[in-house]
């Protein structure tokens, strides 16, 4: 029986499996490039509990879930998913710091927030870290 080599880089495992991932990043870029008049009015609730952070943080750590996965999944040996799993978050985190300036630069009515990057920056930590202890074969 023949066996089947292993995959060497993401392009190996396929596109198919970054479909998901794909949407995601589609409906992050959708919802960050919105005018601010565009989206929901705040509450008071809403800012004392840093609900647009909290929001910023689940964006960015669905997507790199969603990114981390099908290499986590892959039979790509444990120091190709490493590499990998580092690119995907610094590239995440990167990603967050681009969208702030695209809201301060060409959105209307939206403005950077470096915060906001922190809280994208957490939601990839977090995606890194539950992939790493649950998904990392």
């Amino acid at each position: 029986m023949e066996k089947k080599p292993r995959p060497s880089s993401i392009a190996d495992i396929g596109l198919k499996k970054f479909a998901p991932a794909i949407a995601c990043f589609i409906v992050v870029f959708i919802l960050v490039t919105l005018p601010g008049d565009d989206l929901p009015s705040t509450h008071a609730w809403m800012e004392i509990s840093f609900f647009d952070k909290w929001v910023h943080g689940i964006m960015f750590g669905v997507l790199t879930f969603l990114l981390l996965l099908p290499v986590a999944q892959s039979n790509m040996y444990r120091q190709q998913k490493r590499h990998y799993f580092i690119r995907i978050c610094l590239s995440a985190c990167i990603w967050g710091l681009t969208t702030e300036f695209i809201q301060k630069f060409y959105i209307p009515t939206r403005d950077f927030d470096l915060l906001d990057w922190a809280a994208d920056s957490a939601g990839v930590l977090a995606a890194f870290l539950y992939c790493r202890k649950f998904h990392f074969h």
